[in-house]
């Protein structure tokens, strides 16, 4: 089974919980963006719409305290699936 452990909106590295395995959502939320798994990212259309959402009012941390001292949005972004993206 393949194991989903990137968020589809940010490219967070959630290991080791899964966000999604193979197409069934586990309704995770992601500490960075914020997406529940299932919810925001259930469709490509609806992942790029809850993506620019954030971006656009700031990529703000869903949870603040698990932010990295050196975090880089566009480093992160480039562990977006494939298909998310």
């Amino acid at each position: 089974m393949k194991q989903e452990y990137y968020c589809r909106v940010c490219g967070y590295n959630n290991y080791p919980d899964e966000f999604w395995k193979e197409t069934i959502p586990l309704y995770i939320i992601c500490p960075c963006c914020g997406c529940e798994s299932g919810n925001e990212d259930y469709t490509v259309e609806s992942t790029k719409r809850y993506r620019e959402k954030w971006i656009r009012e700031g990529n703000n941390w869903f949870s603040s305290k698990e932010r990295p001292d050196k975090w880089d949005r566009e480093e992160q972004f480039k562990n977006i699936p494939p298909r998310s993206a």
